[in-house]
């Protein structure tokens, strides 16, 4: 009889547009040029490779680049990973993009079907972006309903400005025009924003500003056929598992990113041991901001695996 080795439930994380950098995942890519060679570029019509292994940053930071380039290096992580492992995550998560790595993990769509996903939803995402000078700041120092004041306050002033992202306890940001992003670092501390940092992004993600990303991305996603995930995987909109994934991914856009509620939601279930797979490790901070007491691990190479695979395997 087989020896049955005793396993630790854990969630498993993705990170959403900000983590990439020049030079990630090249171990990634030596290891899997199946996956993220020929796969890859056929479905994209550009080199996945020679983006994240030269750049130039202007280039791999652009929406449109940016967003395949780590729903892809971050998925090939998660499949070594998940066979150094053995076994399935209890629940799964990802940051905005991430979201796309999590479902593909689950087995709601293949690779390939989700990287042409992210390619359109990153170009549509672009697109709206540029229609209108817009961006994002961050909030230091205050919680939600502060935020949602602030947002409040400048609606009700005539301009256009709602929470976007609720990352973690003391990590909040707002998205709107380029003149409500500048009245709320000027105006911040009046409602007591201990800092306001302007994000380097795009436009209004996660905010009505996405709406007619959204209406793009609604055509791609009707045309797909979406698997049941084998593991919950935790919505940014609400905080609670995907029952519906083509109309979560829609929703997603114009929603604010509720990150810190879907953490203490996979927490309140029993799970209290979280790994962040890809690159950087900010949703490893998140987790550290919302329940301090979670064991957190970080995959954001190949030489991660070993160790974190032997700590999920209870001895």
């Amino acid at each position: 009889m087989d020896q049955v080795v005793p396993q630790m439930s854990y969630a498993v994380l993705f990170p959403g547009q900000g983590s990439q950098f020049v030079g990630m995942g090249a171990d990634v890519f030596a290891d899997r040029p199946d996956l993220l060679g020929s796969t890859a570029d056929a479905t994209l019509g550009w080199s996945l490779q020679d983006l994240c292994a030269s750049g130039p940053e202007e280039d791999l930071t652009r929406t449109d680049r940016a967003q395949p380039a780590l729903y892809a290096t971050a998925y090939a992580l998660w499949e070594a990973f998940r066979a150094a492992v053995g076994f399935d995550p209890v629940a799964g998560a990802g940051h905005s993009l991430g979201e796309y790595t999590a479902l593909a993990a689950a087995g709601a769509f293949d690779f390939s079907t989700g990287l042409r996903l992210v390619a359109a939803r990153g170009a549509a995402m672009d697109g709206a972006a540029q229609l209108e000078d817009s961006g994002m700041v961050a909030l230091i120092g205050v919680d939600e309903a502060a935020a949602e004041a602030v947002a409040a306050t400048r609606r009700d002033a005539g301009g256009r400005l709602w929470v976007a992202n609720l990352n973690a306890p003391g990590q909040i940001v707002v998205a709107g025009g380029a003149e409500d992003i500048e009245w709320v670092v000027a105006n911040g501390r009046d409602f007591g924003v201990r800092r306001a940092v302007p994000l380097k992004v795009a436009g209004a993600f996660h905010s009505p500003y996405m709406a007619t990303a959204a209406d793009r991305l609604a055509a791609a996603l009707t045309a797909t056929d979406f698997g049941r995930p084998r593991f919950p995987v935790y919505a940014n909109a609400t905080g609670a598992p995907i029952t519906d994934v083509a109309a979560n991914l829609g929703e997603q856009l114009v929603s604010p990113v509720r990150f810190a509620a879907g953490l203490e939601a996979i927490a309140a279930a029993g799970v209290d041991t979280f790994v962040h797979v890809g690159p950087g490790n900010v949703t490893a901070g998140m987790v550290k901001r919302t329940l301090p007491v979670a064991t957190v691990h970080v995959v954001s190479e190949l030489d991660d695996i070993p160790t974190v695979a032997e700590a999920l395997h209870v001895q």
